[in-house]
């Protein structure tokens, strides 16, 4: 029983890990895209007439 509880602890554990990973990889990706855009729409601003 205890063996079984370890090994669900361990998985558990495991993939809590992973799912961070993966969330922060995201994260970083999605925050490099918007300072791209936002710097494109900066410096684009000019162009823009109304």
């Amino acid at each position: 029983m205890e063996e079984r509880t370890y090994k669900t602890m361990g998985g558990s554990g495991a993939l809590n890990i992973a799912v961070g990973v993966v969330s922060l990889v995201v994260g970083v990706a999605s925050e490099v895209l918007l300072i791209i855009s936002g710097a494109k729409l900066l410096a684009g601003r000019s162009k823009i007439l109304f």
